[in-house]
């Protein structure tokens, strides 16, 4: 499998490192333990012959030619986590050079992959147009907001789709690589899972943190702090657009609009969350905490906590452990 590994200057540096890493170790494995018939042939390119990162290092790229036909681009995260900063990075005229190389080589065959900010990058060549896909959660308002077009759940970890696949915040990068060797060779990936300690999550969702997707909305801001006030009575569509002010059919649309999903969705984000804290910290029994959250039985709670992340209570209580 041909690789070629798009380095912009700014480039989150542990995601592009890890990367690396992750497929060097696969290569180094499948020579030791496999006979050597999978192979990952990585090429670091760029549009200048040194790129430095977001810490200062210089890395060498190869130029890109027309002889470089990957089977797969990864376009690593640039490191900014502002809206103003990001939106600035994507305007740069290098960036902007990237956005059209990227292009050309979807159409050329190849299928792109990306992480985190990396997803940004490819969203702004229209390659995610129509299709499922997934960012880092922390900037999914703004994700949502400037690629309507894009079918986003920003709760999955990786997305893929015909023409590649998008993969989740920050270390989304390494489940994005052991994904491309599983895609290659499921026993490899589970080798170097091993030695990695590493495995494909499947789920953002334990680690979105509703207030920092309410806060790029005054309204979903007011909305969220009516929530919090009233989680222990439970969930009203009509109560809280008339505390907010608004109509019902305004605040729906507020939030599908900047959180992708709806107002009694919100709700129960923050109640996964308190409920949350509460097993974490407070030692009191699940029937309590669930009426701390507006639920009448524990049995309801766990239903809950488990379709949301994916984990029951004794998980949830193991990660203090």
């Amino acid at each position: 499998m041909r690789i070629a590994i798009l380095a912009l200057d700014g480039v989150f540096d542990t995601g592009f490192t890890v990367t690396l890493d992750a497929l060097q170790t696969a290569n180094n494995l499948s020579k030791a333990s496999l006979g050597g018939d999978v192979r990952f042939d990585v090429t670091v390119v760029g549009l200048r012959r040194k790129v430095t990162t977001r810490l200062d290092l210089t890395i060498p790229t190869q130029p890109i030619t027309p002889d470089l036909k990957p089977d797969w681009v990864i376009v690593p995260a640039l490191a900014t986590v502002q809206p103003g900063t990001l939106l600035e990075a994507l305007a740069r005229p290098d960036v902007r050079k990237a956005i059209t190389q990227v292009r050309q080589w979807h159409d050329d065959g190849a299928r792109i992959a990306a992480s985190c900010i990396g997803t940004f990058v490819i969203a702004e060549a229209g390659l995610l147009d129509g299709r499922d896909a997934t960012t880092t959660w922390s900037l999914a308002p703004l994700f949502r907001q400037r690629y309507p077009k894009v079918k986003l759940n920003e709760t999955r970890m990786l997305v893929p789709t015909e023409a590649g696949i998008t993969a989740g915040s920050a270390l989304g990068h390494l489940d994005l690589a052991l994904w491309l060797i599983r895609h290659r060779s499921p026993e490899l990936a589970s080798l170097v899972s091993r030695y990695l300690l590493a495995d494909i999550r499947s789920s953002q969702a334990a680690y979105i943190i509703p207030n920092h997707l309410a806060q790029s909305d005054e309204l979903i801001q007011r909305f969220e702090l009516w929530a919090r006030d009233h989680l222990q009575e439970g969930f009203s569509l009509q109560d809280a657009a008339k505390a907010l002010a608004a109509s019902p059919r305004s605040l729906q649309r507020r939030c599908q609009a900047v959180l992708g999903k709806s107002p009694l969705a919100y709700f129960q984000d923050l109640r996964v969350e308190r409920a949350k804290t509460l097993i974490h910290s407070s030692g009191l029994a699940l029937e309590r905490i669930a009426a701390e959250v507006g639920y009448e039985d524990g049995a309801t709670l766990r239903t809950l906590l488990r379709s949301r992340l994916g984990r029951g209570v004794r998980e949830i209580r193991a990660d203090l452990l």
